[in-house]
This record gives structure tokens, C-alpha cells and sequence, in this order.
């Protein structure tokens, strides 16, 4: 008797263990291709310091369906030395799941990402707040319930009379699910610019602490090229 019901609780104890991962994955917003699900929003607030400047961010986004997301941010800085004060551009983006896990044999997730920023600090040299900036990019990679292993291909156009230029990014990143409520990740960042002043490559490392639908992370990024290093903190919040 106890052979026969052997098979069914098998196949019961995996479907349990296939929803607690789909579960994990589904609350785990610091993964590196997570995707918002039907009417989800997600806040995202971040604090950064390095060499004398101290930067706020909030970004919102929300889940039209399973495939399509739309989101906003913008970000403030702080320059306790020099004069670069003043808000980025609005970033206004979505996100489109052209293939997830189910789609293909290799389970490779793929997503392509376009946006706009718009009235950014004439104050601030940095690209992120030029105004008139354009990108598309496409993200790929795949999840396990222990880890994803991701990449991003980002490429901007800045229309400006002073800054304009463009630069494309490559972003690899890896990312462990340690243990039920802890992660960590690793990620390197290589900018290539048609005004080589901008090529800039940063290697940084994340800690992520999760409770319920909350994620705190706090990370430190070093930039080879200038020798900058910054801190930072961010808190996810899955509605």
C-alpha cells in the first residue's frame, strides 16, 4: 500500500518545491533579471556616497502583465566640495520579457529594455544626468533556486551641444541566494564612450537581507580608471 501512494507523494513534494522556488524568485527583486508580475509595484530607494558627493534616488515601477514593465526615477546629488548639485533627468523606461525560462530548451531568459531621460542638472558633468539621453539595451541569463548568472548590453545616446556623446555598457553579474533570507552578488561594469574621458570600468559587490516583500542591500563599488570607491544602501519594497 504504502508503494502505491510512494509515486504520488514524490510528485506532490516536488510541485511544493517548485512553487516555494517560484515564490522565492517572485519576492527576490534584488535579482538581476527579475521581472514585476501583473499589477506589482516595486519602489526602489538607494543612497550613494563617493569622494565628497552624496546621491538620493527613488525609482518606481509597475507590472502591466507578466512580460511588460514601466517605471520612473530620479535622482538628487550633493556636492559637499564643488558645485554639482541638482536633480538627474527623469528616467522614464519599461522592460519586455522576450523569452523566460519556459520558452526555450537552454531556459535562457532574455529581456530588451528602452527608455528616455529627460531635464536633467546642467550643474552635474556626469552622463546620467545629461538631458536628451536615449538607450535600449537587452539583458540575459538564467536562474537556478540557488543563484542567477546574468548579462547586460546597454548602449546611450546623449543629444547635448556640450556633453553629447554615446556609450555602451557590458554588465555581467552574479548573483547566490546563500540562504533563505540572505544574498549576495558580484557585478562588473565595462562603459566604453565616444568621449574616452567617460570609459570607466567598476567591479562591486552586493549584501541583501530580505523580509517578506522588503529587501535591504547595501554594496561598495571600486572604479579602476579614477580609483573611486563608493558605498551605498538601497531598499526594495515589492507591493
Amino acid at each position: 500500500m504504502r508503494c502505491k501512494f510512494l509515486p504520488v507523494l514524490i510528485i506532490g513534494a516536488g510541485f511544493c518545491g517548485a512553487a516555494q522556488a517560484n515564490d522565492v524568485l517572485a519576492r527576490d527583486t534584488a535579482d538581476p533579471l527579475y521581472m514585476l508580475q501583473d499589477n506589482a509595484i516595486l519602489s526602489q530607494t538607494s543612497l550613494v556616497y563617493w569622494d565628497h558627493i552624496l546621491r538620493l534616488g527613488q525609482v518606481a515601477s509597475y507590472g502591466l502583465n507578466d512580460r511588460l514593465s514601466v517605471s520612473a526615477n530620479i535622482h538628487y546629488q550633493e556636492d559637499f566640495k564643488d558645485d554639482e548639485d541638482g536633480f538627474s533627468a527623469v528616467d522614464l523606461g519599461a522592460t519586455y520579457r522576450m523569452a523566460t525560462a519556459a520558452d526555450n530548451s537552454e531556459r535562457i531568459i532574455s529581456d530588451v529594455m528602452f527608455g528616455v531621460k529627460i531635464g536633467g542638472s546642467s550643474h552635474v558633468r556626469t552622463p546620467y544626468f545629461a538631458d536628451s539621453t536615449y538607450y535600449a539595451g537587452l539583458r540575459f541569463g538564467r536562474q537556478w533556486t540557488g543563484m542567477t548568472l546574468a548579462a547586460t548590453i546597454k548602449s546611450n545616446w546623449i543629444f547635448d551641444d556640450k556633453r553629447g556623446m554615446a556609450y555602451i555598457d557590458f554588465m555581467p553579474e552574479a548573483y547566490f541566494r546563500i540562504a533563505p533570507d540572505w544574498r549576495l552578488g558580484a557585478n562588473f561594469t565595462w562603459r566604453k564612450a565616444t568621449n574616452p574621458d567617460y570609459d570607466q570600468e567598476w567591479l562591486g559587490g552586493k549584501i541583501v537581507r530580505q523580509y517578506g516583500r522588503t529587501q535591504y542591500i547595501g554594496h561598495i563599488d571600486y572604479e579602476f580608471e579614477s580609483d573611486d570607491v563608493q558605498a551605498g544602501v538601497k531598499v526594495n519594497i515589492l507591493f
